[in-house]
């Protein structure tokens, strides 16, 4: 896990100026590799790296990375949990290793077969290769986006980082404000992809390739369409719980590929359980790690005592980290400061990345993407029979009236005021999706944005994820589509991201994988009304106890309702104010407020 940057200058700006700026990138990135910083040199072009050392920790795997004719260079962030098959393949064909790293494996593999290696690929990464006799650029994304890539192109020429935050310090471009990330942060609490709250810098999306020449204007070409994956449901007859649990099995073994301890982000929930469960089966001692607060002790939120129990029920080595209002508080201007594009989610995971981090690891498992990839969360159940309810409303004569004067007096209260956008939703299941993960809606923009920087971003930002005809057959399918390419995508995993670097922490996700999606998506049919976590639960050797089996979801939770009326800065900008002038006004909005106000400078 690393820090990437690289800048390729533009006729106006000399090489002292590209290195610079190549150099800025990567101190502004020093928590995400403090291990070594590498800079590189070529025509045109100038690459940086901050290197986590994982695999390999010999300096001979530091980065930037030649290959042996030093036709290409690379700056890798990632892993590769499949190198080892993918480097005895290559040297079987001839190919020699100086390192013992899959950076290495992943140049020589790309020398070989160029962007057509990328499916073969098993991990998550993001990384640029120069190639020094075609004179290219070459920058690709994994397929689930776990790992960040943005990117820019203007007058000054082209360049790339692992953080928005880092081009920035770059000094290549202004501080302008795109509305349309502004927007989309507003109504779902993260900035939605290719969008950065950088005017002039897009994220490479996930599982898109780029390919960058003196004077070409890159456009992303997509080499990975996870949304198909659930678009061809089967209809064979398999074992379908042996098959989960050789999948997920084998997912897991993949991702405990490391030259340092690893260690687990152990909650009260089947997903953290069961990786937890999978990596002691696979290697011992095994670490876990759970984190506490006092406000939730005694309270079904309190996950302490469960996960305490799961550590003991497979002989991990727990540790408790308890979390106070005044560590938050304290925190605060540290958690704005990473936070690359601004959420209102990730705060969990910075305090569990804080705990590993203080324990000395380098590396955790987490157990995110387990509700997406099973069908876990209650959208899975509430989408469809809202779906239903509405097809039956618009068969009653005047049925689309009562709903539309139903949603204007219940939005009266602040805490429903997104029931004032749900008939303008009403016939979309895409649209009720979106307002159901909504935080704002659409049409109280102008008040915090102005009306018409409103409009503005409302056009640029258009329909995001605009519904696939061929998902519509099946509302389950359809559901785990938009959850995994939508809330996974633009909040969990660039949380988990940020929030552990910051800490000089991998995040490993085993239940997010690509590999893992292509062998269970076709059946997500199956796995809806919860017996898909049950399949889940099901994984291990040792069985889960059946208090953590059957007990009630309660989400990696905080009790910010109640830090935040204690802990929010004083100052406020104009749509902090708006956001906060109640106290019922739920939690998420008051946060995203603040959070805003840090990212664009407004406090």
């Amino acid at each position: 896990m690393c820090g990437i940057a690289g800048a390729m200058g533009g006729s106006a700006l000399p090489g002292g100026a590209i290195d610079r700026a190549v150099r800025r990138m990567t101190a502004r990135m020093a928590p995400r590799g403090p291990d070594a910083e590498g800079i590189w040199h070529g025509e045109e072009i100038v690459l940086g790296h901050r290197r986590l050392a994982i695999l390999d920790l010999d300096v001979r795997s530091n980065q930037p990375m030649a290959s042996a004719d030093r036709r290409y260079h690379v700056v890798f962030n990632g892993e590769i949990y499949n190198f080892r098959e993918l480097r005895r393949e290559l040297a079987g064909k001839g190919e020699r290793f100086c390192t013992s790293s899959d950076t290495e494996v992943l140049l020589a593999l790309y020398a070989r077969e160029r962007e057509a290696m990328l499916p073969r690929l098993r991990g998550m990464f993001a990384f640029a290769i120069w190639d020094s006799v075609a004179r290219e650029l070459f920058l690709a994304r994994d397929p689930y986006g776990i790992k960040p890539l943005y990117y820019t192109s203007t007058a000054h020429g082209f360049a790339f980082a692992s953080q928005v935050k880092a081009l920035q310090a770059s000094e290549l471009l202004g501080r302008e404000v795109e509305p349309a990330a502004v927007a989309g942060f507003y109504l779902w609490g993260s900035v939605p992809e290719p969008w950065t709250l950088a005017r002039h810098v897009l994220a490479l999306p996930a599982g898109h390739w780029l390919r960058v020449r003196g004077g070409d204007r890159p456009s992303p070409v997509c080499w990975a369409p996870l949304a198909d994956l659930w678009c061809e449901p089967e209809s064979s007859s398999i074992d379908l719980r042996a098959h989960v649990r050789d999948a997920v099995a084998a997912s897991i073994r993949s991702h405990m590929v490391s030259d340092v301890p690893v260690c687990v982000f152990l909650s009260s929930g089947i997903d953290s359980t069961v990786v937890a469960a999978l990596a002691a089966e696979h290697a011992r001692p095994i670490a876990a790690v759970t984190v506490g607060f006092d406000e939730f002790a005694g309270r079904p939120e309190d996950e302490v005592p469960a996960a305490a129990a799961i550590a003991d029920h497979y002989g991990l080595e727990h540790s408790v980290r308890r979390v106070s209002m005044a560590e938050f508080a304290a925190d605060l201007p540290n958690v704005l400061d990473a936070m690359d594009q601004p959420s209102i989610d990730g705060v969990n995971t910075w305090f569990a990345s804080k705990a590993a981090a203080e324990r000395g690891f380098k590396v955790a498992l987490s157990g995110v993407g387990g509700d997406e990839l099973l069908c876990g969360y209650s959208s899975f159940q509430r989408l469809p029979r809202a779906a239903r309810a509405v097809r039956a409303m618009s068969r009653i004569p005047g049925g689309r009236s009562l709903v539309d004067a139903g949603c204007r007096y219940l939005s009266r209260n602040p805490r429903r005021a997104k029931l004032a956008a749900l008939p303008e939703v009403f016939d979309s299941f895409e649209g009720m999706y979106f307002l159901s993960r909504a935080v704002f809606v659409p049409g109280e923009l102008p008040a915090l944005m102005g009306r018409d920087a409103a409009a503005d971003a409302l056009e640029r930002l258009g329909t995001p994820g605009r519904a696939d005809a061929r998902m519509k057959t099946d509302a389950t399918a359809e559901v785990a589509r938009l959850e995994s390419t939508h809330y996974l995508r633009n909040q969990l995993l660039r949380d988990a991201d940020w929030s552990s670097m910051a800490h000089s922490l991998e995040v490993r996700t085993p239940l997010v994988d690509a590999w893992l999606l292509r062998s269970l998506a076709p059946w997500t049919q199956q796995f809806a009304r919860g017996r898909g976590k049950q399949m889940l639960a099901r994984v291990p050797t040792k069985a889960i106890p059946e208090a953590i089996a059957n007990r009630p979801k309660t989400g990696f939770s905080l009790p910010m309702s109640q830090w935040l009326e204690r802990a929010l800065p004083t100052h406020t900008g104009a749509a902090a104010a708006t956001a906060r002038n109640a106290r019922q006004i739920p939690w998420a909005r008051r946060w995203a407020a603040t959070v805003l106000d840090a990212a664009v400078g407004c406090g």
